[in-house]
């Protein structure tokens, strides 16, 4: 904690001496100043406990200095004590107060008294610096504490991010796919909109791998991951890798022949970007293979007979030579008459 300023303020040296013996045993800092306008100078300068003022001094008095001293924001709560030997009337002593000094007391002063009524202000003011401290200290654990707090929801935000995405494509992962299917589905259901799935695969990747290896076929994944993001640009569409060399893409408010247009796209996306593939039974390229199914939700269907669907359409692109679309064209067989008729228009 720092050590208290006292500034002594009177125009006669002897009396300045005089106060200063007086306060010669205190844990104090004296500043001296000779007139009023020297005080008000050492104001500006130094942040004082206590300020002992005489009265009567030539240019400016002690009333001027105090009436000042309160009129500045920084120097408006220093106590102010008046120290003279005349002024003794009431009037005096009221302007005194008046003029905003908290004491005043008349020379010849007692030291017992003088030092215990200073003893007062400089107590007060070191209450005044601990609670100062721990105000700071206070505002610095706040800081603390606001940044701990930006740290806690940065690390949430990477959590959940982590959390809903693949590692190594950076798209969406199997477990953030199902949660937004099933929201899409909700959507859908309620609207009475339809709702496309597009599944596909890779064609020979295990061949892939095998013959270029696990790091190039992590490549392959990341480029074939771009090509389809550069395809499926739609706010509300969602892409997500699903498997090692699976992918999976929703489709909201897309039927039938639109998701047939976007899953061509895709295929000629893949095969234009040429990526070689010597043991590819297909071509010589990478290339894909897609299953399509679309319905328009209804209570009787659920978001998993759309995805079978979907994985029976993918499954008979490879069984017809890869490298294709192909639509499920069965996908309500097992359903009732009303069903069929909901979805006569999507298959």
């Amino acid at each position: 904690m720092r050590k208290p300023k006292i500034l002594i303020v009177d125009d006669k040296p002897a009396n300045l001496l005089a106060l200063g013996g007086l306060l010669a045993d205190l844990d104090v800092e004296l500043v001296e100043a000779n007139s009023g306008a020297d005080a008000l100078a050492q104001t500006l300068d130094h942040d004082f406990a206590l300020v002992l003022l005489d009265v009567q001094m030539p240019d400016m008095d002690g009333y001027e200095v105090a009436e000042l001293m309160r009129g500045n924001r920084k120097t408006r709560h220093v106590p102010i004590i008046f120290v003279t030997a005349a002024y003794k009337r009431e009037t005096h002593i009221f302007k005194g107060y008046e003029s905003g000094a908290v004491d005043y007391l008349f020379k010849p002063l007692e030291p017992l008294v003088f030092k215990s009524k200073v003893g007062v202000f400089l107590e007060l003011f070191r209450h005044k610096e601990e609670l100062e401290a721990k105000r700071r200290e206070l505002d610095r654990k706040l800081v603390e504490l606001e940044e701990l707090q930006q740290q806690l929801e940065e690390t949430n935000e990477q959590l959940l991010y982590l959390s809903v995405t693949d590692g190594l494509t950076g798209l969406s992962n199997r477990r953030h796919f199902e949660e937004v299917y099933n929201e899409e589905w909700a959507r859908s259901l309620r609207n009475r909109t339809p709702l496309s799935l597009l599944l596909l695969d890779i064609d020979h990747f295990k061949a892939y791998n095998d013959t270029y290896g696990h790091g190039a076929g992590d490549d392959c994944l990341r480029r074939i991951s771009l090509t389809l993001s550069e395809i499926v640009q739609r706010d509300v569409d969602k892409l997500a890798r699903i498997g090692g060399e699976e992918f999976a893409i929703l489709l909201p408010g897309t039927d039938t022949p639109g998701a047939e247009f976007v899953a061509r796209k895709l295929l000629l996306a893949v095969s234009t970007k040429d990526l070689p593939h010597g043991a590819s039974g297909t071509a010589d390229y990478v290339t894909i293979s897609i299953g399509v199914a679309s319905t328009v939700p209804d209570r009787m269907l659920s978001p998993r007979t759309v995805y079978d669907a979907a994985d029976k359409a993918l499954y008979s692109a490879k069984k017809q030579g890869r490298n294709r679309v192909c639509s499920s064209p069965q996908f309500f067989v097992e359903l009732g008459d009303d069903s069929l008729h909901n979805a006569a228009s999507m298959f």
